[in-house]
């Protein structure tokens, strides 16, 4: 077995849909999205990443191709593979890179608010990692969280969903927050976009403020027959800011 902590709400559900999650979050950050994709038959799964949620991290290296192997382990010991892949952010950054090693467990791709390297269209966006990178090797994880969740979760209405970030950002575990960090920075999969076979997705926040909307195109350019979605009104955590508008997108790319 794989040794992640995962939510299976449906085990009865065919294909699977694995959902991966962002930086410091976990799979409880996809709960939205089960009942409507249940409702259609599918299987959802949500697993924690090394280090996060209920997850733990061994301290022998985090990296993306040993998550995607990890990935791979799981479908496969679950009989769910292959299985649609749907990854938010780092989630996307996972996806990709699970594309790229075990294509034949994939059966469409859909990437949200996520990138093939990690190049900020603006100095603010430097300044912002920056700044993230800084306060988790200074402060630690509770400074720096508090400085995501105001930036995902701007509205006055969303204190609610800043409070329930930082407290999963926090439960990380250091060592595995820091390497991510490290590997998001270092990840560049421009160069074997032309790899990807799969029918895919991008999804895309109207405001998404973490990764620039116009970088997103980039997934769109490299991988052929790709399609980019912007919707409106959302933010980086598109599948909380408008539930309605993604699952729908959703559903209607993997029914399709």
């Amino acid at each position: 077995m794989s040794g992640l902590f995962y939510l299976d709400p449906n085990p009865s559900g065919a294909p699977g849909v694995l959902f991966l999650h962002g930086l410091g979050a976990n799979g409880s950050s996809w709960t939205l999205q089960f009942a409507p994709l249940i409702e259609a038959g599918f299987r959802p799964l949500a697993p924690d990443a090394p280090g996060f949620g209920e997850s733990c991290y061994d301290g022998r290296g985090w990296n993306f191709r040993r998550i995607a192997a990890d990935l791979a382990a799981l479908l496969n010991d679950l009989g769910t593979a292959p299985a649609h892949i749907v990854g938010i952010s780092m989630g996307g950054v996972i996806a990709l890179q699970f594309a790229l090693d075990y294509p034949e467990l994939v059966k469409k791709l859909v990437l949200v608010n996520t990138f093939a390297v990690l190049r900020p269209a603006h100095w603010s966006g430097y300044f912002y990692f920056f700044q993230r990178f800084l306060l988790v090797n200074t402060l630690g994880l509770p400074a720096q969280a508090r400085v995501v969740a105001q930036r995902i979760f701007p509205a006055p209405d969303q204190e609610p969903l800043r409070q329930l970030l930082v407290e999963q950002i926090t439960r990380a575990d250091p060592r595995a927050y820091r390497a991510a960090m490290l590997n998001l920075g270092l990840f560049n999969a421009v160069n074997r976009l032309g790899e990807i076979k799969t029918p895919t997705l991008v999804v895309t926040g109207q405001y998404d403020t973490t990764v620039d909307p116009q970088r997103q195109k980039t997934l769109v350019d490299g991988i052929a027959g790709a399609r980019q979605l912007t919707i409106p009104g959302a933010g980086h955590a598109v599948s909380i800011d408008q539930p309605e508008l993604f699952n729908t997108a959703l559903k209607e790319f993997l029914l399709s």
